[in-house]
């Protein structure tokens, strides 16, 4: 086996620090992740963003999202942007074999796809979520279709299994060569489905706001059990780097009044969850065991410790080339993990910054921290050490605290500001993609963001960021429902078929689907306008245009009802065609 070590990153969506047995959480099972953190090194102060593309983004480039341009899980600001280097694409220069497997949520088209930034063996679903937009039509946590290198494929149980299942079999085709698995679930990120065997013991609990998230998360404890004795029957245990840790604070696990204070299940006594700017948004599990390297024992390490700092870690820990222009915002952990040291030299900074929208988020709405302070919303001050419950405001006590740390935001911000109208634009012609299908999670504007939205008609802006790779002749097909899904532009789907949506609530929402009524469409490419009618029974409506130019462009599609009004383009499919065809469609 190789002396260089191999890293295994398990990673679940919306899972909080308080959601684990190890963690003080006292109804919830999760015997096989406490064993693992019984004899783990904790990183018990390890902060990542708030929502989960922010914190995969700075996990993998080793930059805050600010910089990476993943403020947001849509928008056109969940992906990554181009040019950044992946955490994938340092292991495979050092010569690792790469799996991903889950969720990438990163980008969907090329060049953002997690085989374009150097995995080079995926399986995963589209989009942040099984059952979003971007994904296979119909997907709902049990025998989807997902996605082999971009190919997609049917697999049979539940997508928890599938995902672990597949990174078992990755990681024991070959025993010469080391390799990094990144193992992301989708789990127990909503909708909360999962078989009633694992959400039968929380059943009927009144302390537990919903009994299936924690059956959600039973059956990843079950399936990281399932992981750690291969690794221990195949021999790989001892070589092997496994961390466990978790992409923002619960979702599923408790309820919160006005002011973020539980009011219901169990938070490790912390304010705030998912999305929030409070410790409980953004502090999570973070824990690292390394036989070989002598990373056991069950060791709390207490010092800041950020999802930047991941990056530059595993670089000196796994020697692995480190390019110099990368200049992470982070630091190594290493000393830290080794328990060389106790605390990291000078006094760590850390800025949080999101905001679920296609501009850059608000300046005043961040958090601000040092290993003893935290400034929220640029007013109020926590004394994490004294008051980690985020109680107390002593803001009016520490003015000097708050000036500092406005001041060293303000630093922060100038540096990066410049960058923030820069888009990822997804790539159209490209031979490595084509055709290329856009949908409306990637929208600047109004989005619709999983299928039962756009089952449902929410209103979609239908404006993409691309890049014409090259002149030619260009094939678009503007659709109403996937091309997968194979019913016209004017048809819905039943009832039945409503209800098989991984998100549909029909106590909630209400309106079944919602049937479009389109006299044409348009087509906005270069600055210049072009329509098609559209008729009763179409599939699509399809235009054929020469584009004499390549570059960054906004492209704008839509469906035009009888009264005028305009809706946006669910999907459209961009083809760059190997022959010159004729124009379709007016031009204006």
């Amino acid at each position: 086996m190789s002396r260089k070590p191999n890293f295994i990153l398990v990673i679940t969506d919306d899972q909080g620090y308080g959601d684990l047995g190890c963690t003080g959480n006292p109804w919830i099972s999760t015997p096989h992740i406490d064993a693992f953190y019984q004899d783990a090194v904790r990183l018990e102060d390890f902060h990542v963003q708030p929502l989960c593309a922010p914190t995969r983004s700075a996990l993998l480039s080793g930059h805050r999202p600010l910089r990476n341009g993943v403020w947001a899980t849509c928008w056109g600001r969940s992906i990554l942007r181009p040019g950044e280097t992946t955490m994938a694409d340092i292991f495979q220069a050092g010569g690792y074999r790469t799996g991903m497997f889950g969720k990438w949520h990163l980008g969907d088209n090329y060049p953002y796809r997690p085989q374009d930034r150097g995995f080079e063996r995926v399986v995963a679903h589209k989009g942040g979520g099984v059952g979003q937009t971007p994904d296979f039509w119909g997907n709902n946590y049990f025998d989807d279709t997902y996605f082999h290198n971009g190919k997609p494929a049917r697999h049979f149980g539940y997508c928890t299994d599938v995902w672990f299942e597949e990174a078992m079999k990755f990681i024991q085709e070959d025993r010469e060569t080391p390799f990094f698995a990144y193992i992301a679930t989708n789990a127990p990120h909503s909708p909360y489905l999962v078989e009633e065997r694992y959400t039968a013991p929380y059943a009927g609990n009144p302390d537990i706001p919903h009994p299936e998230f924690y059956g959600m998360i039973a059956c990843i404890d079950e399936n990281f059990g399932k992981l750690r004795r291969m690794l221990q029957q195949t021999g790989r245990e001892e070589n092997t780097i496994l961390v466990f840790m978790t992409d923002n604070g619960s979702s599923g696990g408790c309820r919160l009044d006005r002011q973020q204070f539980l009011t219901k299940g169990y938070n490790a006594g912390m304010r705030g969850q998912k999305a929030s700017y409070y410790d409980g948004g953004h502090r999570v599990p973070f824990f690292l065991r390394w036989p070989g390297g002598g990373m056991v024992g069950g060791r709390d390490v207490e010092e800041m410790c950020l999802d930047v700092d991941l990056l530059p870690t595993l670089a000196e820990l796994c020697e692995l080339p480190f390019p110099e222009a990368l200049d992470p915002d982070g630091t190594s952990l290493a000393a830290l993990l080794q328990g060389e040291i106790r605390e990291l030299p000078g006094d760590r900074l850390n800025f949080i910054q999101y905001d679920q929208n296609t501009n850059p988020p608000p300046r005043e709405r961040n958090t601000v921290m040092s290993r003893q302070w935290r400034l929220v919303y640029g007013k109020e001050l926590y004394d994490i050490k004294k008051d980690p419950g985020q109680t107390r405001d002593v803001s009016g006590d520490h003015p000097e605290v708050v000036q500092r740390l406005l001041s060293a935001h303000d630093r922060w911000w100038k540096t990066w500001e410049p960058y923030f109208g820069n888009y990822s634009p997804i790539s159209l012609g490209h031979d490595a993609e084509n055709p290329t299908r856009l949908d409306a999670m990637d929208v600047m504007g109004d989005v619709a963001w999983n299928q039962v939205q756009v089952a449902m008609a929410l209103k979609s802006s239908g404006k993409w960021t691309v890049k014409v790779e090259r002149p030619g002749t260009y094939r678009f097909s503007l659709r109403r429902w996937p091309e997968e899904l194979g019913i016209p532009i004017d048809a819905g789907i039943s009832d039945e078929e409503m209800d098989k949506l991984a998100s549909y609530q029909p106590n909630r929402q209400g309106s079944p689907c919602q049937v479009l009524k389109s006299a044409g469409a348009r087509l906005r490419i270069f600055r210049q306008d072009h329509y098609v009618k559209v008729t009763a029974g179409d599939l699509e409506s399809v235009f054929l245009l020469p584009l004499d130019q390549a570059g960054v462009t906004v492209l704008e599609a839509g469906f035009i009802d009888p009264s005028g009004e305009e809706q946006g383009a669910y999907y459209v499919y961009a083809e760059r065609l190997p022959d010159t065809e004729g124009s379709g469609g007016t031009q204006s």
